[in-house]
């Protein structure tokens, strides 16, 4: 019974395919222009974006980037800094303690001190941390409400069903039809809008 089915499963899937076969999709040249194998035709008109070149061309998103890793590397210098000082302010409490320049008072005064510094330091890591990455979503949101306007605009006509996200290593696309490709046109009218702006 189970081979059965399997066997009739596999005469549809089959069957289906060839059907599918039949079918001529529409495709898009590097221009974004919709052209067809078949005129007359009818399937689903697809393209794609490659977001590795948006982000290596697009302008705003060079620029947004640069400020996010400035942004970044300020954080990083900032607690780096205060790791020193706390560092060499228990380095220097370690050495009178060694030397008995304190009394024992002094001392757990200095180590309730140091353990307060390193707290509010983890503190402030973390605060940092937490602003940072609201910016780099603000920034992500902003990027892709970009996108998004931009193809409402691009695909106003109608001339594509589906407009996928390409991503080397990192898609659920196994395979691409490099004529499908509008990352230029679209790279083209990101810039060109800005420049607008």
């Amino acid at each position: 019974m189970k081979k059965g089915c399997f066997i009739v499963f596999a005469a549809v899937l089959f069957a289906a395919c060839q059907q599918a076969g039949k079918g001529v999709t529409n495709t898009a040249d590097s221009s974004g222009k919709s052209t067809s194998a078949a005129p007359g035709s009818v399937g689903t008109r697809i393209a794609y974006v490659d977001l590795d070149s948006v982000e290596a061309h697009y302008e705003y998103f060079k620029e947004k980037k640069a400020e996010l890793e400035k942004r970044q590397q300020a954080i990083d210098n900032e607690l780096k800094a205060n790791l020193r000082s706390l560092q060499n302010e228990a380095a220097d409490f370690q050495r009178k303690a060694n030397n008995n320049q304190l009394t024992q008072s002094e001392g757990e005064a200095a180590q309730r001190s140091l353990m307060q510094k390193q707290q509010q330091l983890e503190v402030k890591r973390q605060n940092l941390s937490q602003q940072y990455m609201e910016q780099e979503a603000k920034f992500n949101e902003d990027l892709q409400k970009r996108l998004d306007d931009f193809l409402k605009k691009f695909n106003a006509d109608k001339k594509y069903d589906f407009i996928f996200s390409y991503r080397a290593g990192a898609s659920n696309i196994l395979f691409k039809n490099e004529s499908l490709d509008i990352t230029k046109a679209v790279i083209a009218g990101l810039n060109e809008a800005d420049a607008k702006k």
